[in-house]
């Protein structure tokens, strides 16, 4: 292991200062390694992770760790393995990706006790390391030109031209700062109050690794390295995906296989799917799960058009480099929809077809600035319900059962056809090969929130309302409810799921062409004792089609069913474990 980190290092930073850097690691690696547990990593289809805010759920009176603490272990043990709690440092800006203080939990939060006391949990810990905030101390000491911190931020001098750096924002690449030595222009790629770290300073990297090594100790699982794609700047290139970028969480990932074999590196990179999956490196050395970026666009394009061919053809290129990596599979996050993983998959029309139908819905779309000065949509802020349902189209309840329409002919839905709708786009990414993760905002049925982007001005607000407990509790005990409709089939889904070894995130998948509104997929076991084929009609009509075989079991209900006619419904799913094969 010594060996990489040492030829990683000198990759870096020359030969020269390698083996001195090295001695630094190690013993920083021996001091962590008295103080980490060691445990179990393996992943099961037990683990699915449910993405939120360490304030997602408030209470009058407690701190929001304990709250989250005291809903989760009511409502969600045995429904969700793990949790990702999104930034809980102290931040300025970005809803906590402005990280002040990588080694601090934000006071409004709660503390490193309210963590630990989570451990019943699996947890997924954010290293935000391609920036960090303004007002953090490190910054702040550059801008006193304090010679610690002179280089722990890019500067550039003149005029360079930058007109080949990938921005994933409409904004300014350098904004200006004033410093007793004058003014600066300083990188930074997302705002002016998110400040790139420059990783070619080494001192910046053993910063890095000894926050990663704290989240180990302190009980992360998973640590996701948040916009890792832009960490290395190379003035002059794309500055996104560079051979040093990967260098680094090659590095990373050796030094935690060394005294925490346990915890699971997953890189977040929100671009086209050929360089998201370029981040699981040989398949040893690189990180063990990567975002599945393409998914949410691909699984909302097939739901619009009711044909699931480009996601299925898609689907089957779905490869792993090893038994020790899989992919992160979800549909919603903090964030919105990602365009550009679905760029050369989908077309430009396609991918218009998909911004126009998010603004008809209520959403709104950000946009990213291109190399010749245009912009083009970037991002859909939309929740996932509204994406996939229409709000204005919800059925007034003094109307009739569905379907129905207004003397102007308009076609209404049932809360209960949205419904269903939405959990079988998420019963697609529970059923493809990995961990699903799934955002709070999904397990629990919300809408957009309109209202929060007007109070912040930010379009991504659209999906980040922080709920009240009470309220929450109440709507989860009416089973007319939104809410309550949609846990309740989530959990269904999630449960079937841990229960058949098929569902494995190391294990196997087959993509099937059974009628071109169904997305069929067989999962196997790794030991390939297990198999299940999960069916997923993604159109609004009833649908028949032969299978290969004569019956299977059928996973929610534990009932025969003959299967070598099958009728599904608008949006059905179908798990089952086939028993007998067409003669």
């Amino acid at each position: 292991m010594s060996n990489i980190l040492l030829r990683r290092l000198a990759f870096l930073y020359g030969e020269d200062q390698a083996a001195r850097l090295l001695d630094r690691v190690q013993s920083l690696l021996a001091d962590y390694r008295a103080r980490i547990s060691p445990r179990d990593g393996g992943l099961t289809q037990r683990d699915s992770i449910l993405i939120l805010y360490g304030n997602q759920i408030q209470s009058p009176n407690e701190k929001p760790l304990q709250t989250l603490k005291k809903f989760c272990d009511e409502h969600l043990n045995g429904i969700v393995s793990g949790m990702h709690i999104l930034p809980f440092y102290p931040w300025t800006s970005d809803d906590g990706f402005s990280v002040v203080d990588y080694r601090q939990i934000d006071p409004a939060l709660g503390d490193w006790d309210d963590v630990s006391a989570m451990q019943n949990f699996r947890l997924m810990f954010d290293a935000v390391i391609n920036h960090i905030s303004s007002q953090s101390e490190w910054f702040q000491k550059f801008l006193q030109d304090d010679p610690r911190y002179r280089d722990y931020f890019i500067t550039v001098e003149g005029e360079p031209n930058l007109s080949q750096v990938v921005r994933p924002r409409a904004l300014p690449l350098l904004t200006p700062f004033q410093t007793p030595s004058g003014e600066k222009k300083v990188w930074t790629t997302f705002s002016a109050d998110q400040i790139d770290l420059n990783v070619k300073n080494p001192e910046v990297l053993l910063e890095i690794l000894d926050i990663l090594l704290l989240y180990a100790e302190r009980g992360a699982d998973f640590i996701r390295l948040d916009a890792i794609a832009y960490l290395w700047k190379e003035i002059g290139t794309t500055c996104i995906h560079l051979p040093q970028t990967h260098a680094v969480v090659q590095f990373l990932r050796a030094a935690l296989d060394e005294v925490a074999p346990h915890v699971h590196l997953i890189t977040e990179t929100n671009v086209p799917h050929v360089d998201n999956i370029s981040y699981f490196g040989d398949g040893a050395n690189e990180a063990q799960l990567v975002y599945n970026f393409a998914l949410p666009p691909l699984t909302l394009h097939a739901f619009h058009t009711g044909d699931a061919r480009t996601l299925s053809a898609w689907a089957k290129t779905l490869t792993l480099p090893s038994d020790k990596t899989t992919f992160f599979n979800f549909l919603a996050s903090h964030d919105g929809i990602g365009l550009n993983p679905a760029r050369g998959i989908l077309s430009n029309e396609e991918i218009d077809s998909l911004v126009n139908k998010t603004l008809a819905h209520g959403g709104l779309i950000s946009y990213k600035q291109n190399a010749d000065g245009t912009q083009s949509p970037y991002e859909m802020n939309v929740n996932y319900f509204d994406a996939l349902s229409n709000p204005r189209l919800l059925k007034p309840p003094s109307f009739a059962k569905h379907p129905s329409g207004t003397a102007a002919g308009t076609i209404f839905e049932t809360l209960d056809f949205q419904v269903t709708r939405f959990v079988a786009a998420h019963a697609i990414m529970l059923a493809i090969v990995g961990v699903p993760g799934i955002y709070f905002h999904s397990l629990f049925g919300s809408r957009g929130w309109l209202e929060g982007v007007k109070q912040t001005g930010r379009n991504r607000t659209i999906n980040r309302e922080k709920l009240q407990l009470d309220d929450l509790q109440r709507e989860l005990a009416d089973e007319n409810l939104l809410r309550r409709k949609v846990f309740a089939k989530f959990s269904q889904l999630l449960q079937a799921r841990s229960e058949n070894p098929a569902f494995r995130p190391h294990g196997k998948q087959k993509i099937l062409d059974l009628h071109p509104s169904v997305f069929a997929v067989e999962r196997i076991s790794p030991d390939e004792k297990s198999r299940v084929l999960c069916l997923h009609n993604v159109s609004q009509k009833q649908i028949s089609f032969s299978t290969s075989h004569k019956s299977a079991i059928d996973l929610f209900t534990s009932q025969e069913v003959q299967i070598s006619n099958l009728t599904l419904e608008p949006y059905q799913v179908l798990w089952i474990k086939p028993n007998s094969v067409v003669e």
